[in-house]
């Protein structure tokens, strides 16, 4: 149905598409963690976790953008606001979440920190937040030490497993961002003191100015300064003038975001980004001025808050000021909250399930929380400031030297805005799903970056992610691309953003392009890949050159490419639809698809291929130097990925694209040897339409007997990405000097491969699973209900595969929800989120999920591509 631009936050979406307000102009886009990450990486050797570390940030100006706890910013990220907490005792005012970096965690890096991402909407005129902050001192030292004791075979050590949360003693400080205006920014930041005694807390909320002013001569630098009435005044050259109010009387505190030359051993006389810390947490009132001017400013409120008491703190932020800040300042935070409430009664309004239509909100707000400004010019970055020291020159042969053109300054969807703030090329599209439902002009916009001349590179390379460019994701954003456009089409009625799909489509041609020239290298349709996003699913580290020697011929790798035609000549068809030009490249991918099925299911001189007819599974080969072929035969989320290859055309597109028809009607009598391969080609199936799949239905149906076993794949929480007959039969590769063992690791990594932070050897992962939904569904569109197969294997019961798709989706939403004893299964062993009612209704989307358990793993707040359980709620 097309929404109803009546609907407050539908008609703040209107405007702003209209470019009548901009309502976008401020949202939620301050990192959660900038130090440590490879663009503010200035060393030798691309050390990034120790080059600036997280007790350094306090005192070191960032380069590229900023960090906070809760924070907004502009689109540019030149002003930037984030409440800072300090209990009285920890060594470091809070001004950001602390983690352990790769090298200290058993486990790679993570956050070590509670927070929850509760409510938002996609125009950010309303957003909630809440951090949980422990009354008595951070255990930062204890944090370290532990994850240092810990092994890879233990469990990834948490705050949770400490005491310091121990008889409520801790402040839940929720954080509420309400807009009057584009420029009109209400803060209400409410303290619950959850222990039994009364504590002390201090709340800063701080605002400053990301620093342009280090780099480059002739910079303005702008100014922070106090204003009427304790007023904090902005003013900056390119955004003019804000001003900060706050509801109290509290002192404030100017410093400048500048980095102490204490880090480099000197000793001098100013005012740096660490002053406020200095001046309260040390006492040192040389290091803050009273009335500015400054380019970093915070406003000191302190206060000893009684048990179960709250305490409530006003601000407001206005571009040129206002009389009457504070007049009905909580009705317009509470109507706000309604709008929102209304926006989402209008999206669930299929869901009957109160904690259903909970964890789908939360989803959502974690996806539109995790936007985040993007800045980094590779040049630049590489050949230094005309105000700084240049760059020690190993870094012009070293990481990412060879994507100069890369210059990002946006707004991206993040994975993780603290264990993953850069983007990763295929997360993102699987982001733009969840995202389509509530902001799909914000979708689109993501795909298009990606794509477009400041990101793809000339040679039609998508950059993969910060710590790599040139590493190979899976082509999956052609998918995205068609499904964001549906998507939105079901909503709003009409043809659909045609414009959107073909500068899509001209951009991923190139890209298409760029993995047969590069990725296919004997030019047999069947593609090497290497990483392919799947971390260390493979016997070896397909980023790296084989131990082997030779080359991989990669089921992954070859199935995405049939998978990338199929959505290029599906796009290609409904253009044509409009523009008859567009056929004859569709009949280009179809064809190109029957090339790659051919190589993926042929067998060669020496007998082996992908697919093998003893097991009825996919593996990869490796091709030996000396000319030998060796089957990998290790079951894995490798031999699923030839399932999403899968297309069904509507007998009404043949009749309207008649070119395309004969096309397909004459290529096929020519070659009969591809023609076998179209699954019933010549047989419509459900409605008469035609399939196009990898699978023909005898495959299809071997490769979920393995899917479907609950002693293979299928776990009650989803599919695994490795058989758990794996775990008493490891895998065993042998050659040579070389052996390599895999076997069925269902929870944390236990190996450093991608620094040991993720793990595809047994836990359930949400974007491949969604895909094995999509595909399943996809197939019943042309077999219908009368395709069945047993679900569970061995259990004697047979469903369609309409069906099937829907028992998973319920096994994946089952992971979030709570069953009768209250328990949600991505806490397992947590007991807290049951029986504490703090707890209890706060959901995290973890990076992935325990095989057997379904605890959650990983990043615990990658909404990224986890927000796809909010499509799976939905549907």
């Amino acid at each position: 149905m097309p929404h109803d631009i009546t609907d407050p936050e539908h008609r703040r979406l209107a405007e702003d598409a209209a470019k009548l307000q901009s309502w976008r102009l401020w949202g939620p886009y301050l990192s959660e963690r900038q130090w440590g990450t490879v663009r503010e990486d200035y060393s030798p050797h691309g050390d990034a976790w120790n080059y600036i570390s997280h007790d350094d940030a306090c005192a070191h100006a960032y380069r590229w953008g900023e960090d906070g706890i809760a924070g907004i910013s502009d689109v540019d990220q030149q002003l930037c606001f984030a409440p800072a907490f300090w209990n009285g005792k920890d060594h470091i005012l809070k001004e950001r979440l602390f983690g352990l970096t790769g090298p200290q965690g058993s486990h790679g890096e993570d956050v070590k920190e509670l927070y929850w991402y509760l409510d938002a909407v996609p125009s950010h005129s309303y957003l909630r937040m809440l951090y949980k902050y422990p009354q008595d001192a951070f255990p930062y030292e204890a944090i370290v030490r532990e994850a240092q004791r810990r092994k890879r075979s233990d469990p990834e050590f948490t705050l949770l497993d400490l005491d310091v949360f121990g008889e409520g003693r801790y402040f839940d400080v929720i954080v509420e961002y309400a807009k009057a205006g584009e420029a009109d920014i209400l803060v209400r930041i409410t303290v619950h003191n959850r222990g039994p005694d009364a504590a002390p807390l201090h709340v800063l909320p701080h605002l400053w100015f990301r620093n342009e002013w280090s780099w480059r001569s002739g910079t303005k630098r702008p100014s922070l300064t106090e204003g009427r009435a304790g007023t904090v005044v902005a003013a900056h050259h390119e955004l003019g003038e804000y001003v900060l109010f706050t509801s109290d009387s509290p002192r404030l505190m100017f410093c400048e975001n500048d980095t102490n030359p204490r880090l480099w051993g000197e000793r001098r006389v100013g005012r740096y980004k660490d002053g406020v810390h200095d001046a309260v947490v040390r006492g040192h009132e040389s290091a803050v001025t009273s009335t500015g001017p400054g380019t970093k400013a915070a406003v000191w409120h302190q206060r000893v808050v009684p048990p179960g008491a709250c305490w409530t703190i006003r601000l407001r932020l206005v571009r040129d000021g206002m009389a009457e800040p504070f007049g009905g300042f909580d009705a317009l935070v509470d109507t706000r909250q309604q709008e929102a409430n209304a926006f989402y009664a209008k999206i669930q309004a299929g869901i009957g399930e109160a904690d259903a239509r909970l964890v789908q909100r939360q989803a959502l707000a974690g996806m539109i929380w995790s936007k985040q400004y993007y800045g980094l010019d590779v040049y630049r970055w590489l050949r230094g400031d005309p105000l700084q020291p240049d760059p020690p020159p190993e870094r012009r042969r070293g990481r990412n030297a060879d994507w100069r053109h890369l210059s990002a300054g946006d707004i991206l969807s993040m994975p993780d805005k603290w264990e993953y703030p850069w983007f990763a090329a295929w997360d993102t599209a699987f982001h733009c799903i969840p995202l389509a439902m509530v902001d799909p002009v914000f979708a689109k916009e993501q795909l298009l970056l990606l794509t477009g001349e400041d990101y793809m590179h000339p040679n039609g390379q998508i950059p993969a992610y910060e710590w790599s460019f040139g590493d190979a994701n899976p082509p999956v954003h052609a998918w995205a691309a068609w499904r964001v456009f549906e998507i939105e089409r079901e909503a709003v009625g009409g043809r659909g953003d045609l414009s959107f799909l073909e500068r899509m489509f001209h951009k991923l041609i190139l890209n298409f392009g760029w993995w047969v020239n590069r990725k296919d290298a004997q030019g047999r349709n069947v593609f090497q890949g290497g990483f392919l996003g799947l971390d260390n699913i493979s016997v070896f580290n397909r980023s790296d050159p084989l131990p082997t020697g030779g080359y991989l011929d990669q089921t992954d790798g070859t199935a995405w490419m049939a998978m990338y035609a199929l959505n290029l000549m599906r796009i290609a068809l409904e253009l044509a639809l409009y523009n008859d030009a567009f056929e004859e490249i569709a009949s280009k991918f179809f064809e190109h698809f029957l090339r790659i099925a051919r190589a993926l299911t042929d067998i060669g001189e020496q007998g082996v291929g992908l697919w093998n007819e003893d097991d009825e599974f996919f593996y990869d080969v490796l091709n030996l130097p000396d000319g030998r072929i060796h089957e990998l035969r290790l079951r894995s989320m490798v031999g699923l990925i030839p399932m999403f290859a899968v297309e069904t055309i509507e007998p009404a597109l043949f009749r309207r694209l008649p070119h395309f028809a004969k096309r397909l009607e004459v290529f096929l009598t020519r070659r009969t040897d591809l023609a076998t391969l179209v699954s019933h080609w010549d047989e419509p199936g459900f409605g008469e339409r035609r399939l196009l799949a990898l699978l023909n239905g005898h495959r299809l149906r071997r490769v979920l007997y393995r899917l479907l076993d609950e002693t293979e794949f299928l776990s009650d929480h989803g599919v695994r990405s490795l058989s758990r007959a794996h775990g008493e039969a490891p895998y065993v590769f042998e050659h040579q000097k070389v052996r390599l063992t895999v076997g069925y690791e269902p929870g944390e990594s236990q190996t450093g491969l991608y620094g040991g932070n993720s793990n595809w050897r047994g836990p359930v992962w949400m974007p491949v699973n969604y895909l094995i939904i999509e595909s399943l569904l996809r197939f019943h569109n042309y077999y219908g209900d009368d395709f069945k197969v047993e679900y569970p294997t061995g259990s004697g019961h047979h469903f369609s595969l309409k069906g099937v798709a829907q028992a998973l989706a319920g096994r994946l939403t089952r992971l979030f929800l709570k069953d009768e004893q209250g328990n949600r299964p991505i806490y397992a062993g947590k007991p807290c989120f049951r029986d504490d009612p703090h707890f209890a209704d706060l959901i995290w989307f973890h990076e992935y999920f325990h095989g057997d358990t379904g605890r959650g793993l990983g990043a615990a707040h990658q909404t990224g591509w986890t927000g796809l359980i909010a499509k799976l709620i939905h549907a």
